[in-house]
């Protein structure tokens, strides 16, 4: 039983740490204790072993591994790809080797579908490229959504591509090229998340935790009838719940690590999957990608501070073009020509601007409104719920 007790805690402390490198970094989560784990975990903790290993060895152990570092965290590669890969296959390998005699042909049969899903989505997430916006020398740079002026101003150049960036869009240093609709890099599939493959990464996020739910059903399928608790006890008596203990470790014994040690394996991480799959239909609900998340973030916290104001983009250009609309916070904000129409299902004459001293732009006092919450500012790419879904589904 040792060896099945230890493994269990090592899945426990997988799980865990991976949930705080997922998690750690999402703006509901960062001023919280999984935030400030997140932060030790993937700051701290290394900036320590190098002080560490600077003091110790001269730097010499970073200097060695910096290559090796470098690639697993700064460039974009296929390990972590592998690993899941391994990890299913090994997995579902193990399982089914030694539990498929024991199952009957109606509980394998839901297997054929559930168990290529996760390889076909993840296929489908790596190999696509078409969400890449084209370099300067190549097609012009698509046009799917309007700038609103908040997260978005149009006439921004991308410095590394050099490319003027599409409203929605964001560079990728570990892919070296600039994203439409960029949600974020995931090291899961070794990609970009952006316009076309969004909608298979949610896919694979809800066909796993579907197979591994399934995967410790038949697993508890096979050890269930080996537990044989006493009827004579009461249900919420300490000898009651020592009973069903003592029985459940047996089912393990006879289980084994292929059938038990999987079982467990798959009930235990499940749940990450499924909840980073809730988080991303949050997102989806409030008209808004993982990228859009932080800078909404980043906005709500100068909204706090006071820092922030809004404005009509229609009074604005009639004010900037009386002054030949040659101003520098006309250029900041993407005012400074002529609108350029994109056909889209809502419109927004809204512009935002933060400033340094909590005051309005001098001079344009009168056309500027301070606000504190986000709630006082709309969102253009909010289509309501049922519409970022139809978005999200047809790849848009």
């Amino acid at each position: 039983m040792q060896p099945l007790h230890n493994l269990l805690l090592a899945i426990l402390a997988i799980s865990f740490v991976t949930f705080v490198a997922l998690f750690g970094r999402l703006p509901a989560l960062r001023k919280t204790p999984v935030g400030w784990l997140q932060r030790v975990l993937c700051l701290h903790a290394p900036n320590g072993l190098r002080r560490l290993d600077s003091q110790v060895t001269g730097g010499r152990i970073t200097l060695k591994s910096q290559r090796l570092g470098t690639y697993l965290f700064y460039e974009s590669n296929p390990v972590v790809v592998i690993l899941f890969l391994v990890l299913v296959t090994g997995s579902a390998v193990l399982f089914l080797g030694n539990a498929y005699a024991l199952l009957t042909t109606r509980l394998v049969l839901p297997l054929i579908p559930l168990l290529p899903a996760p390889y076909i989505f993840t296929y489908l997430c790596v190999a696509h490229t078409s969400h890449f916006l084209p370099l300067p020398t190549s097609l012009p740079q698509p046009e799917h959504y309007p700038y609103d002026h908040i997260l978005f101003r149009p006439n921004t150049t991308c410095r590394t591509c050099d490319i003027l960036k599409p409203a929605r869009s964001k560079h990728c240093s570990l892919c070296r090229r600039c994203v439409d609709k960029c949600d974020h890099h995931c090291p899961w599939v070794n990609n970009c998340l952006g316009r076309g493959n969004y909608r298979w990464f949610l896919a694979l996020l809800l066909s796993l935790p579907i197979l591994e739910f399934y995967g410790a059903f038949l697993s508890w399928t096979i050890i269930r009838p080996h537990i044989s608790v006493l009827p004579d006890k009461p249900f919420l008596s300490w000898a009651h719940f020592t009973d069903l203990g003592d029985a459940f470790v047996r089912a393990i014994n006879i289980g084994g690590l292929s059938i038990a040690g999987v079982g467990l394996l798959a009930i235990t991480t499940a749940p990450l999957p499924l909840a980073l799959l809730a988080y991303h239909c949050y997102l989806i609900w409030a008209g808004m990608t993982t990228n859009e998340s932080q800078k909404w973030a980043d906005w709500r916290d100068d909204m706090a501070d006071g820092l922030v104001f809004v404005g009509s983009k229609a009074v604005l250009r009639r004010h900037f073009a009386k002054q030949g609309g040659q101003s520098e916070l006309a250029q900041m904000l993407g005012l400074d020509g002529e609108a350029v129409r994109i056909e889209w299902p809502i419109e927004s004459d809204m512009v935002c601007v933060r400033t340094n001293d909590g005051a309005p732009p001098r001079g344009q006092e009168e056309m500027w409104r301070r606000v504190w919450r986000l709630a006082e500012v709309e969102n253009l790419y909010d289509l309501g719920g049922w519409g970022n879904l139809v978005e999200v589904v047809m790849g848009r």
